[in-house]
């Protein structure tokens, strides 16, 4: 059995949670009220994951969040809404140390459950199983004081103009595709910033995501990282010094127009799971790049999303990482590409930028 803590201020949204666990059939449920009581529950129940609400009376999600981490380390999955304001708190609270989250339903809530109740149940269950990152910022959070936002380390330098000087090694036309899911915007945190602004070649990152998260994200990476960091959201030809966050509720592929690889933003593909899809981005990438010019790197996430594509890569000569293990908070995707031997390197996350950095200068 999951032991898992429902944490909510609304009595219907505590409801349809609980019915829907309870009819998962592996779960003790016990709930709580608002954040002073989750923090409560924690250390007397001892969930093994927790759903949590960001706007709570008496103490809100965040605080929570900070105080659960640093008293208990616990799996969290944050209950957002998909507003660009939910979407802040969001990427705070995966900041903290949250592993994932779920939408907050709208409009008529027993309806919006049960349309995403197998996404819910899926996520919990891996949450459960996840790998703790260990949390920042939880100096500025003190028991009752009021939420503050931690502000994210720079790296140690960045340029100002952050203008590209193409290495004379570098290969002319290579891409750098990387995959992630469910504990990919923490994970992406610990990697990008460490590229350097001089970087030959683009970095394409497909992260699975809703639409009004993708452009705060790439917001906040903006300012961590000295390459340039944008939402794709229009054609683009790609160029060096930049990594193109996939805009959320689209598919990012890779195109040749007038010989310029280029990145699209199109509507989602309905034969595939999850968005952006990593399979269809390695699938554009055969078909557009020498694969000896594509690097693939696949990170933390459930499924198996990209797994076939990256490999395809692989035995036509891309090199190509997956996350290891002990850095994975889940091991899902990486897993699947090492298991179809497509893994060239299976590294920890904290030496992926340097790999990534030696194959483009080779």
């Amino acid at each position: 059995m999951i032991k898992l803590l429902i944490v909510d201020d609304s009595a219907l949204m505590r409801r349809q949670l609980t019915t829907l666990f309870q009819a998962a059939g592996d779960f003790e449920i016990r709930i709580a009220r608002n954040g002073r009581e989750a923090v409560a529950e924690n250390l007397a129940f001892m969930p093994d994951v927790i759903t949590l609400d960001i706007n709570m009376p008496e103490m809100d999600g965040l605080t929570a969040l900070s105080l659960l981490m640093a008293e208990r380390p616990v799996p969290v999955v944050m209950v957002s809404s998909l507003t660009e304001q939910g979407a802040l708190a969001t990427l705070e609270a995966l900041n903290l140390g949250a592993v994932d989250y779920i939408p907050k339903p709208g409009g008529t809530i027993s309806l919006s459950i049960v349309a995403i109740e197998a996404e819910i149940i899926s996520k919990v269950r891996a949450a459960a199983q996840a790998r703790l990152k260990s949390s920042r910022g939880l100096a500025a959070r003190i028991r009752g004081d009021q939420p503050t936002r931690p502000r994210a380390a720079l790296p140690a330098e960045v340029p100002a103009s952050r203008t590209v000087i193409r290495r004379s090694g570098a290969r002319r036309d290579g891409v750098v595709l990387i995959g992630v899911s469910t504990g990919g915007p923490r994970t992406l945190e610990d990697i990008l910033p460490l590229l350097p602004a001089d970087l030959a070649w683009p970095v394409l990152v497909a992260q699975h995501m809703p639409p009004s998260f993708t452009q705060p994200f790439a917001e906040r990476m903006n300012a961590l990282c000295a390459l340039q960091v944008s939402e794709l959201n229009r054609p683009t030809p790609l160029e060096p010094g930049n990594i193109y966050i996939g805009k959320g509720g689209a598919d990012m592929v890779l195109v040749r127009r007038t010989n310029k690889l280029t990145a699209l933003a199109r509507p989602e593909n309905a034969e595939f799971l999850w968005h952006p899809s990593v399979e269809l981005l390695g699938r554009s990438a055969l078909e557009h790049c020498d694969p000896v010019d594509v690097i693939a790197v696949m990170l933390t996430g459930m499924g198996y999303d990209g797994a076939d594509a990256f490999t395809e890569l692989k035995r036509r000569g891309a090199r190509t990482v997956a996350e290891s293990e002990e850095t994975a908070v889940v091991f899902g995707m990486p897993a699947e590409l090492i298991a179809r031997g497509g893994a060239t390197l299976t590294l920890p996350a904290d030496r992926i930028a340097m790999q990534i950095q030696n194959w483009v200068e080779r």
